[in-house]
């Protein structure tokens, strides 16, 4: 099945900026970095909160530890960057292992797991995130891409509904996501029939 690309897009964080972690060189005027390959539409989480209570709701860990966790952060979302996706899986999976209950970090794991087209574990991560926070709105794209990647139209059409519904009205990513809606609905309603229309734009690159 062919895919094509997904466009840019940039993460929504509503933490004041003076709580933010720099992990990367540059960040964008919203407090976020662009997502530079473009290649999943809603991008990954590229920034770490500190301080974070639920790194920490004991105000027991160590100074070293937070700087692991920042650390392997960091190196994921330079691995998400680079597209070197079995690295980032494997950064994101030391920072669950030390911070099991960041959604960011469950977000991000998926997003390299749609690189690397694992996208059974990808919808299973991004469910976890949308447990964690619901409002975690590049997770509710991130799994419309999985399931699409998965052929359950139905599901991605819902997990797309609700990233359009969480979205504010004037995101001009709110326009791609109603086309990708557009698009699948019809592919569902047509999937029975001869000639069938091909599959779209809007999910992970092959």
């Amino acid at each position: 099945m062919c895919r094509g690309r997904l466009p840019d897009m940039r993460v929504r964080d509503s933490r004041p900026r003076a709580l933010v972690v720099t992990l990367i060189a540059v960040l964008s005027g919203g407090g976020a970095l662009a997502w530079l390959s473009g290649e999943f539409g809603r991008p990954p989480a590229q920034i770490l909160p500190s301080p974070d209570p639920r790194l920490d709701p004991a105000g027991h860990v160590t100074a070293q530890r937070r700087g692991e966790i920042e650390q392997r952060f960091s190196q994921g979302v330079v691995m998400l960057h680079a597209r070197r996706y079995d690295h980032a899986v494997t950064a994101f999976h030391r920072v669950l292992e030390l911070a099991p209950d960041l959604p960011e970090a469950h977000v991000n794991m998926g997003f390299a797991l749609i690189g690397l087209e694992r996208y059974a574990a990808a919808r299973d991560f991004f469910e976890s995130a949308t447990a964690l926070r619901r409002g975690q709105v590049n997770a509710y794209y991130g799994l419309a891409v999985a399931l699409e990647g998965l052929n359950d139209l139905s599901g991605a059409i819902g997990a797309m509904r609700t990233f359009v519904h969480l979205s504010r009205a004037d995101d001009p990513f709110v326009r791609k996501a109603e086309a990708a809606l557009w698009e699948w609905e019809a592919r569902r309603n047509a999937v029975a029939a001869p000639g069938a229309p091909p599959r779209g734009n809007f999910g992970g690159q092959r």
